[in-house]
């Protein structure tokens, strides 16, 4: 479909498109993800599946308008000790308190958004985590965000995370020459601990409010970045996953995790909106970690 074919689309039509999107984004990564549970031949565990939970939302009291839901799809096994896929479409209204801090929400609180989110926990302690989401937002106006971001566990050479931003550069390249800086540095200031003084990982890049006038370059966009995650991160998994560890490697990789935590309750976007928007609790933490540990 042409770029001027999908701006033709109505509102409906491009909430149905970016719904569609994600739901296929979500079902080529639990693909991908179980292959790499059957590749790995270095454990006597069973391959890990999915295991797909649904969940809805309240109707609208006011109106009696389906809040929509969603599917949270976790998967256990031997490459993997966890990782969370989430996708979800909901509508409602904000708080009043809430609506004053999301773009054209003060004065019409209503809201339609729809997305994909993926956080993966490898086994492996030189696995580092990953997380990766993209969504599209109706309220008064309309903008696409989110991002992907690398999290070593160990410190370790720089060609994972080199390679990890050559994919993304390619993929902001594709679309403007300006994004990858852009959104690069806008990473790296968003998963940033403040309390620690400490960065959460190898970043990545992060951009919301995307709403350039030209929804088709927006959504394409928003689709390649997606792409390029299910492009990168499988390729370091299979690099990484049959690499030898130790007790004192688990360890540093317990406590990477609970900066992890601390980034996802106190600071993370998705979490407080969630939270904010009645959503289900257990598809909005899906992102923490199976195990963590404080020194």
């Amino acid at each position: 479909m042409t770029g001027r074919l999908v701006n033709d689309l109505t509102m409906e039509q491009r909430k149905a498109s970016a719904r569609a999107w994600f739901e296929e984004l979500r079902d080529l990564i639990c693909r991908v993800c179980e292959l790499i549970e059957d590749e790995f031949a270095d454990s006597a565990e069973p391959a890990g599946r999915f295991e797909s939970k649904s969940w809805r939302r309240d109707a609208d009291p006011e109106n009696g308008r389906d809040g929509g839901g969603g599917v949270t799809a976790v998967l256990r096994g031997r490459v993997f000790e966890k990782l969370g896929v989430n996708v979800s479409t909901v509508q409602g209204r904000f708080a009043p308190e809430f609506a004053r801090e999301i773009q054209g929400a003060a004065d019409d609180p209503r809201f339609w958004a729809s997305g994909i989110s993926v956080v993966a926990h490898p086994r492996n302690p030189h696995v580092p985590t990953v997380h990766m989401n993209t969504r599209f937002v109706v309220t008064t106006q309309t903008w696409f965000g989110g991002g992907t971001d690398l999290t070593p566990m160990l410190p370790a050479g720089p060609e994972d995370a080199q390679r990890f931003h050559t994919v993304l550069r390619q993929a902001c390249d594709r679309h403007n020459p300006d994004y990858y800086a852009r959104f690069r540095k806008w990473c790296d200031e968003y998963f940033y601990l403040p309390h620690r003084g400490e960065s959460r990982g190898a970043g990545g890049i992060f951009y919301d409010y995307l709403a350039s006038g030209d929804w088709g370059a927006d959504f394409a966009f928003t689709r390649d970045i997606g792409l390029a995650f299910l492009e990168v991160y499988p390729e370091i998994l299979r690099r990484r996953m049959s690499e030898p560890w130790n007790s004192k490697d688990r360890e540093r990789q317990l406590v990477r995790r609970g900066r992890y935590v601390e980034f996802n309750l106190l600071y993370d976007r998705g979490t407080r909106f969630g939270l904010k928007t009645g959503g289900n609790v257990e598809a909005i933490l899906m992102s923490l970690p199976p195990e963590a540990r404080w020194p």
